[in-house]
């Protein structure tokens, strides 16, 4: 489960109806649990804000890779959780549609 400090924003995601694609470790031991989601986030600023993220332990986010994946989301500092979705880069890239998230 991810931690309590992400669990505001895991909630309305799944309330939206978005597809959870993965739940796990991904890709190091500074990784707990991180999910990531078939979506765009849009604006993390302004989505910290709106669930009241605590911005000193809540970080964004962005990783635009050329051979190790991409991903675009939230990180949980104290916990090492993580939300994530597609990069907002690579969405303009492909021309493919994206469920966004704002």
């Amino acid at each position: 489960m991810i931690c309590e400090h992400l669990r505001p924003l895991e909630i309305d995601v799944v309330a939206a109806g978005i597809k959870e694609v993965y739940r796990g470790k991904p890709w190091t031991e500074n990784c707990n649990e991180w999910v990531y989601y078939d979506c765009v986030f849009n604006n993390l600023e302004a989505t910290m804000l709106r669930f009241n993220l605590r911005n000193d332990i809540i970080k964004v986010h962005s990783h635009s890779g050329t051979h190790d994946g991409q991903e675009h989301g939230l990180v949980c500092t104290a916990c090492l959780d993580g939300i994530m979705g597609q990069h907002p880069d690579f969405v303009k890239k492909s021309f493919t549609t994206f469920t966004s998230f704002e």
